[in-house]
């Protein structure tokens, strides 16, 4: 009997352990295939804001409703996924990769909003509305290289917060600052070397030509460095909004009620914002804040709304709170990159911009810097896991998370 005992559990170790190894190859491959989907929301939403900016949507009001329609939607993915997670450990191997405690409530006090409120702060106030107001002030062409300025700010806002860690003594370390290094000086050599014209075939879109242009592409940047100002704001916020994503999964690990919260607490702060723009302006009439500022029409702004709301806002959020809860903070910025290629791509495609050997060479440098960032950051999750896997059972007390 003790026999027949031994084997069941046995058996159910080894269930236990095939589980597991199947839950780690579906994370291995859906966590990157997140990273990426996030980076085309990214450049989708950019290209529809400007437009929406360019016909006169303020950024608040913007941000109002994304954050308001990005609650809306999370929400009862919140109620049905999380409480079904609860008592099914084998419930959608992605969306329950993390564990909620079934004392989930019972964690939700005053420190934990304060948590919640400041991401929201960070991630929706500060890092979006800034890029709004840089992106209104210049162009998404010129906006979207501030993009690739985060990792950079993440990872060393991350190591002198320690929650990123950083050994030069080997070499998964040494490639991770050689990949950071890489993948900005990509960029750079984009934003900046124009080299020798490639004469490639264009697919020009109507809109490119005529008057319509001025709808795409918005011809005033004589605030310029008041954008560029606004731009490096929003790099350091999101910076510091990543870095706040760590603390919160492990004080709140609830990636849906994160989000719905997150973007709650980010519409009402978008809101007073736009109240105390209001009363310091009158009327709100010279920042566009006019009560006909709020209604939405059958358009593009209305468009914009529902695209960055569902898609740019509630799946990017869930998507980067779960990346950071497995990978680390650094993580999701590091992928920002791909949004410069990919506009380089959409510009030369749809609006027929040139392309130059320079920013063919920078897109490959800053390819090849993303790679050689997350393979050092692979071989140290490794090494991390095996030296837990050493650890003897119930010594946790170095336990540290990654």
């Amino acid at each position: 009997m003790a026999g027949g005992g031994g084997d069941m559990e046995a058996a159910a170790v080894a269930m236990e352990a095939k589980r597991d190894a199947r839950r780690r190859r579906v994370e291995r491959m859906a966590l990157p295939v997140g990273m990426v989907l996030v980076q085309v929301f990214t450049v989708v939403t950019m290209l529809m804001s400007k437009v929406a900016l360019n016909a006169g949507m303020h950024p608040l009001v913007l941000l109002v409703y994304r954050n308001l329609v990005a609650a809306v939607v999370v929400a009862p993915l919140a109620v049905a996924f999380e409480r079904y997670a609860i008592g099914c450990e084998d419930f959608a191997l992605v969306a329950a990769s993390v564990h909620i405690p079934t004392d989930l409530w019972k964690r939700l006090n005053l420190a934990v909003l304060g948590w919640i409120f400041i991401n929201a702060t960070f991630g929706v106030l500060l890092a979006m509305g800034l890029y709004y107001c840089g992106l209104r002030a210049t162009s998404a062409a010129y906006a979207v290289n501030f993009l690739n300025l985060i990792p950079v700010a993440t990872f060393l806002i991350a190591v002198v917060f320690r929650a990123e860690r950083l050994s030069l003594a080997c070499w998964p370390g040494r490639t991770k600052l050689l990949g950071a290094a890489a993948g900005v000086a990509g960029t750079m050599v984009i934003s900046l070397c124009k080299g020798t014209h490639l004469l490639l075939p264009h697919l020009r879109s109507p809109a490119y030509h005529g008057g319509n242009r001025l709808a795409v592409v918005h011809g005033n940047y004589r605030d310029m460095a008041v954008g560029t100002l606004f731009l490096v704001g929003s790099c350091v916020s999101y910076a510091l909004w990543f870095v706040v994503q760590a603390r919160v999964a492990v004080v709140f690990p609830s990636r849906y009620w994160t989000t719905t919260l997150t973007c709650a607490a980010g519409s009402v702060q978008s809101a007073i914002a736009a109240a105390v723009v209001v009363a310091l302006t009158g009327t709100g009439a010279s920042g566009g804040l006019t009560s006909g500022a709020w209604r939405l029409r059958w358009n593009m702004q209305l468009a914009t709304v529902v695209y960055s709301g569902v898609f740019n806002t509630g799946v990017t959020f869930v998507l980067v709170s779960w990346a950071v809860a497995r990978r680390g903070p650094v993580y999701p910025p590091m992928f920002n990159s791909l949004s410069l290629v990919a506009t380089t791509i959409v510009d030369a495609l749809v609006l027929g911009t040139d392309i130059y050997l320079g920013g063919v060479l920078g897109a490959v440098l800053v390819v090849l810097g993303l790679y050689a960032f997350l393979w050092g950051k692979g071989k140290e999750l490794a090494a991390a896991k095996a030296k837990e896997l050493e650890r003897p059972p119930g010594d946790d007390d170095d336990v540290s998370i990654a």
